[in-house]
C-alpha cells in the first residue's frame, strides 16, 4: 500500500491526523494539491513539503545501487561533470526515451528541478545512498577536490568553469 504525503507529515511531527483530515476535506472541495493546502492552512513551509515528498518518493521507488546498475555511456553524456556534482545526479541509462537519473533522497527536489528545467528529454529519478552516489560520481565524473564523501556533505558548491 502506498504511503501518503499526509502520513509522512504526521510521522515527521509536522501535522496531526486531524489536520490531515481537514486538508483532505478541503482538497475534495477545491481540488488543490495536498502540499499547497498544508502550506496555506497550517503554515508548513515549501521546504517541509519537499522533504516529506522526497521521503514519500524514496519509499515508493525503493533504492538502487549504482555499482550494480547498467550504465550507458550515452546517458552519461547527457550531463557534464559540473552538473553531475552540483545537482548530485548520475545518469544511468535510457528506458525508451526517458533518462534514468540517480540521486539521493535528500537531493530529490533539487535533482527534479534540474532535470525538468535543464535537460532536453524526459527523465525519471531513482534513489540511492549518498556514499554510493559519491563513489559513482568519482568513477564517472572525476573532479579535483571532490570525493565520494562530498555528496553527503552539505550543499554542493561547484564553481562554473570559464
Amino acid at each position: 500500500m502506498p504511503i501518503r504525503l499526509g502520513e509522512v507529515l504526521v510521522r515527521q511531527g509536522l501535522l496531526t491526523s486531524e489536520q490531515v483530515a481537514q486538508i483532505l476535506e478541503e482538497q475534495s472541495r477545491s481540488q488543490r494539491p495536498f502540499g499547497l493546502l498544508a502550506e496555506k492552512l497550517f503554515g508548513l513551509s515549501e521546504r517541509d513539503i519537499e522533504r516529506a515528498w522526497a521521503e514519500q518518493y524514496a519509499v515508493l521507488s525503493g533504492t538502487i545501487d549504482p555499482r550494480t546498475e547498467k550504465t550507458d555511456p550515452a546517458a552519461l553524456g547527457a550531463v557534464d561533470r559540473r552538473q553531475a556534482w552540483q545537482f548530485r545526479v548520475l545518469p544511468l541509462r535510457f528506458d525508451g526515451a526517458e533518462l534514468m537519473l540517480a540521486t539521493t533522497k535528500e537531493n530529490l527536489p533539487r535533482a527534479l528541478r534540474f532535470a525538468s528545467r535543464c535537460l532536453d528529454r524526459p527523465c525519471y529519478l531513482v534513489v540511492t545512498e549518498p556514499e554510493l552516489l559519491g563513489e559513482a560520481l568519482v568513477r564517472h565524473y572525476p573532479m579535483p577536490g571532490m570525493t565520494a564523501a562530498s555528496v553527503a556533505e552539505g550543499k554542493p558548491r561547484i564553481a562554473k568553469a570559464g
